[in-house]
């Protein structure tokens, strides 16, 4: 819950206010080097906000199915690592084309 939180506090900090600017002035404002950074943390954040509801829906569903072994499956550790792979791919995704 905590990453999810992250990658959407980081919506609002980091992408909507670039954004509020672009849809006032009806262009870009911003040095035009910046456009790209800003494209590439729109998509990271948003991708990384969608991947962390799809790894907390499958947290959900591996604790329904299985509730006795679920704590033998979801360490700390194996948290942490799904976590970073959600970021991962998030950032590869949205940094690797620029």
């Amino acid at each position: 819950l905590v990453s999810l939180f992250m990658s959407d506090l980081m919506v609002g900090l980091v992408v909507m206010p670039p954004a509020m600017l672009n849809q006032l002035y009806g262009r870009w404002v911003l040095r035009g080097d910046f456009c790209s950074l800003w494209a590439s943390f729109d998509v990271m954040c948003c991708s990384a906000s969608i991947l962390n509801l799809c790894i907390i829906s499958l947290d959900r569903y591996l604790l329904i199915i299985s509730p006795l072994k679920y704590k033998l499956r979801m360490t700390s550790c194996r948290a942490l690592w799904l976590i970073l792979a959600t970021w991962s791919v998030a950032a590869l995704a949205s940094f690797l084309p620029i």
